[in-house]
């Protein structure tokens, strides 16, 4: 799968537009994590617990959006992007988007 935050693929012809395509979690941390957490932000620089929960959110989007463009017969993507939004406090929503196409490899 070929994946791209442009609208298109140098090399490539897009034969077949399929869709705006998305993968979506929906995630919060426990209070463990959010006491830990709390503690390094106590101290500064970077918050490892918050990045990693931050990343294991991206990644989870990332693979669902790989998942959604398998099922509608894609073999890339493009114009990929995030998106993330508080759906109340201590719960974030994820988002992964982008438009499934078909493309060819141009010969020359």
């Amino acid at each position: 799968m070929i994946v791209t935050t442009s609208t298109h693929l140098e090399g490539y012809k897009v034969t077949e537009h399929l869709g705006v395509i998305r993968g979506i979690t929906v995630r919060s941390r426990g209070v463990g994590g959010n006491f830990l957490g709390g503690l390094q932000s106590l101290v500064g620089g970077r918050n490892s617990v918050y990045t990693d929960l931050c990343e294991q959110s991206r990644q989870e989007a990332y693979d669902l959006l790989m998942l959604h463009a398998q099922q509608v017969g894609a073999n890339a993507i493009i114009n990929m992007r995030y998106d993330a939004n508080e759906v109340m406090q201590g719960i974030t929503e994820v988002l992964a988007y982008g438009t499934a196409v078909k493309v060819q490899k141009i010969e020359g």
